[in-house]
């Protein structure tokens, strides 16, 4: 993107408090850092820079400050900077689950660990005791079926405590994890599993979702046909309505015929598979993205413990699923030692009440959510401050898509004086790179700061850094958790193809971004999904922010089909409109405000209502693949039913491309 975005600081929304800011991690890790490196750092700008600058320096002074457990030392933090292909901590072992289960260690053992709430009212706690004696159980079992070291095991489970006992058995075993939520197809779940052939599978029976229970014994029973690797399929009752499967193993019959078996940490070199995430496969056999042990410790316990502030009598909690990244981070709360908080259901069920109920009830310190939510609970005009007693929270995290200022203003005026973390990152490195720091301030609109060790920038078309314009996310020096491999990608060809392209030798991500003065970042949209008018980019958020500003509008996906097909095109903007709303009662302030808040190269040509916008399983918008279908490629061939949460919503889009053909 060419043109420049700069404007006048925006309104500071949230300071950090200075006695809050002395006895946070961050401080400690500055006061650590001086003593036992002789490094005078004394504010967020010169650490994050020290922290990229010598990124072996940092890696190093932070892995000791953390207490990470290596069994056997490495040679070195870092061989060298290339990407893709440098080693990190070369000659270490360890163990991921080792980390998330000290947590409860010596006097702990009674404290929680996790918290579990389902949104038919079922709840439960786990202590650090139990939790431990319960991933004991489940690694005899594992070993029990046949896992070994290097063996996947799949599952087909929700954002429950099993899912969790369930990893961290298999990581204890040195065994690779691949999660997916039940509510896949059972065609996208195996277009996930096949490819990594596990020795395990396990599943639950069923699972309940907006009031409803569904019965997922037919996926199961389809999979476990299509899957020859697997040795054994594990059923969780997780509904307690004792529904069976021939020739499976019952869970809870597994492990108390281990009960007793202590936990046990095989140690593992640092860059040995931990788990398996997936891309979207919108077009294609999702990518596995194979992420290491010891990246994702050093990764996230630095996110988690020094960018979130979290430990010991802290209770973390994000709205997700086991399909999405955001559970591998939230569950990495255990290595910080905080309590974690798994919800497992509808948000919005019985309303959109429901996460807020649960932060009450829970005193939840720490409250992770979508922008999409947000937004939702903006539109719905709700005020959880002023229902809910919310005293026990100090921080608010936002990530998913990009949090729009009007989000930032309501979660400041209706959830309260609280830090607004709105980050962004992905599943390719399952951290953000962009986020929030308890001694760097909140500005309107803004994602607060690069985080430490990720050298983000923003690059023109040239290849070339830019200050205060938007560019390019790109990530110059390598991070820990960058992916180890993709599954079935043995010479790194695809790996290479699909970040480091562009700019050989650094990462392109994406994204379109621009880095303030300040330091903070505002994240524009995809940058493979620009709107390009008479030579104008903009990225797709800014559109999104106008329109889906007005009320009567509840969704809406913008389509530039300039440059597909030659030609100029046209923008198409579709509209999911509110109950009673027609499109002649909004579109004409829709132009208007489009033509005032952005350009008039800006205003679409045409206004469409659907019905639904189509998103990928995560729930993102698919705006790339909708515009290869209106100029011209066959819908099955521009995008993966099965990788679609909503695949009906594709119809009038193909309909509209027939009739422009």
């Amino acid at each position: 993107m060419s043109e420049n975005l700069t404007a006048e600081e925006p309104e500071l929304l949230w300071r950090p408090d200075p006695d809050r800011v002395g006895a946070t991690k961050i401080a400690a890790f500055r006061a650590w850092l001086r003593t036992e490196r002789d490094l005078d750092l004394p504010d967020y700008p010169a650490l994050w820079q020290w922290s990229v600058d010598d990124l072996a320096g940092f890696w190093g002074a932070f892995a000791e400050f953390a207490g990470v457990r290596f069994h056997d030392r490495p040679a070195a933090v870092l061989e060298d900077e290339r990407m893709p292909g440098t080693r990190w901590f070369p000659g270490a072992t360890l163990n991921y689950a080792e980390h998330a289960l000290r947590g409860g260690e010596g006097k702990g053992d009674n404290d929680i660990a996790v918290i579990f709430a389902r949104e038919d009212g079922f709840e439960t706690t786990l202590t650090h005791g139990q939790l431990r004696a319960e991933v004991g159980a489940a690694r005899a079992g594992l070993v029990e079926l046949g896992v070994r070291r290097g063996d996947r095991v799949a599952a087909l489970v929700p954002n429950s405590p099993e899912a969790l006992i369930a990893f961290l058995a298999a990581a204890s075993l040195g065994a690779t994890w691949s999660s997916c939520s039940p509510d896949f197809g059972a065609r996208a779940v195996s277009d996930r599993f096949t490819q990594i052939e596990p020795t395990v599978l396990i599943a639950v029976n069923g699972y309940v979702y907006n009031g409803r229970k569904f019965d997922t014994r037919s996926t199961v029973d389809e999979l476990r046909r299509g899957i020859p690797s697997l040795k054994a399929t594990v059923l969780v009752d997780y509904l307690g309505t004792g529904g069976e499967l021939a020739d499976t193993v019952d869970w809870r019959a597994l492990l108390d015929r281990n009960a007793g078996a202590a936990p046990e940490f095989e140690p593992v070199p640092f860059d040995h598979p931990l788990w398996v995430l997936y891309s979207s496969g919108t077009t294609g056999l999702p990518k596995g993205i194979v992420q290491g042990h010891g990246g994702i410790v050093l990764e996230h316990l630095k996110a988690l413990a020094l960018h979130c502030d979290l430990g010991p009598g802290e209770r973390f909690f994000w709205f997700t699923t086991t399909g999405w990244m955001m559970w591998n981070f939230l569950i990495s709360g255990l290595m910080a030692g905080s309590t974690i908080v798994l919800f497992d259901g509808n948000p919005a069920h019985p309303d959109l009440g429901a996460l807020w109920r649960l932060a009450e009830r829970h005193r939840i310190t720490f409250f992770g959510t979508s922008a999409p939510y947000i937004q939702s609970c903006l539109k719905r005009d709700l005020k959880p401050a002023r229902e809910h007693d919310l005293a026990a929270l100090r921080a608010l995290g936002s990530t998913g898509a990009p949090l729009s200022p009007e989000g930032f203003r309501w979660i400041m005026d209706e959830v309260g004086d609280v830090q607004i973390a709105s980050v962004s990152g992905g599943t390719d490195l399952c951290t953000a790179f962009v986020g929030a720091a308890p001694e760097v301030p909140v500005w309107l609109g803004e994602i607060s700061c690069r985080m430490l060790g990720a050298a983000v920038d923003s690059f023109d078309e040239a290849g070339e850094p830019v200050s205060d314009e938007v560019g390019e996310l790109v990530i110059t020096k390598p991070m820990p958790s960058m992916p180890v491999s993709f599954w079935n990608d043995p010479d790194g060809t695809r790996l290479r193809e699909a970040y480091f392209e562009t700019f050989p030798g650094v990462w392109r991500h994406g994204d379109w971004i621009r880095i303030t003065p300040r330091g903070s970042c505002v994240i524009y949209g995809r940058s493979d999904s620009t709107l390009n008018r008479g030579g104008v980019r903009m990225g797709t958020s800014e559109f999104y922010r106008v329109v889906e500003g007005f009320d009567e509008v509840l969704d809406s996906l913008v389509i530039d089909t300039s440059g597909a097909g030659g030609g100029d095109g046209e923008l198409l903007c579709f509209l999911v409109l509110a109950k009673g709303i027609a499109l002649e009662d909004v579109e004409p302030r829709l132009r208007t405000e489009l033509r005032a808040q952005l350009s008039p190269r800006h205003v679409p040509n045409q206004f469409v209502a659907v019905a639904d916008v189509p998103r990928t399983l995560n729930g993102k918008k698919c705006e790339v693949p909708v515009k290869k279908i209106l100029t011209g490629t066959p819908a099955d061939r521009a995008v993966s039913r099965e990788a679609l949460s909503n695949p009906e919503a594709l119809r009038p889009f193909e309909e509209l491309a027939r009739h422009r053909s």
